[in-house]
């Protein structure tokens, strides 16, 4: 299974950046998995939060296959320990889907139909991150799943 996120915008701080291209590095070793960015919406400063939200959710839904296992990284999502998230990994990689789209939205979160499309809401913290910082927390999370399914000793409870 191919496992995507799907951001709203790119990483500009380059040490941000760094670490999460560290851990894709890493990752190559147990699953195919990339990071797809999706274009700003153009002239956002003049939008309503509305329809800055129904803009970028016509971009986010427009990369969806029919088949795809879509999780939302959103605040409102469930929260899990780093075991939990390698449990659902490994039951949302056994199910046979083919791909399995975690996402992050824009500034104002998802429009109604992103979240109508979602399977899963998955939410970090009750605290708020940045944008930046959530992909470098997610890319890490992957990681440390992927030690957990693989019996290795990166993460210790």
């Amino acid at each position: 299974m191919d496992i995507v996120l799907l951001t709203v915008g790119k990483t500009t701080t380059g040490y941000i950046q760094t670490g999460i291209d560290e851990y894709c590095k890493r990752l190559k070793r147990y699953v195919p998995f990339s990071i797809k960015h999706l274009p700003d919406v153009r002239k956002a400063h003049k939008l309503t939060e509305i329809r800055q939200k129904e803009e970028e959710g016509k971009l986010i839904i427009s990369e969806l296959c029919s088949s795809d296992i879509v999780v939302l990284l959103d605040e409102r999502g469930d929260m899990l320990t780093s075991r939990g998230f390698s449990d659902f990994l490994q039951k949302s990689m056994t199910g046979g889907k083919k791909r399995i789209l975690f996402v992050i939205g824009g500034p104002y979160g998802f429009s109604p139909e992103v979240y109508s499309r979602a399977d899963h809401k998955l939410s970090f913290s009750r605290m708020t991150f940045s944008h930046e910082m959530i992909r470098l927390f997610f890319t890490e999370q992957v990681y440390r799943a992927m030690t957990i399914l693989k019996g290795e000793p990166y993460h210790h409870d």
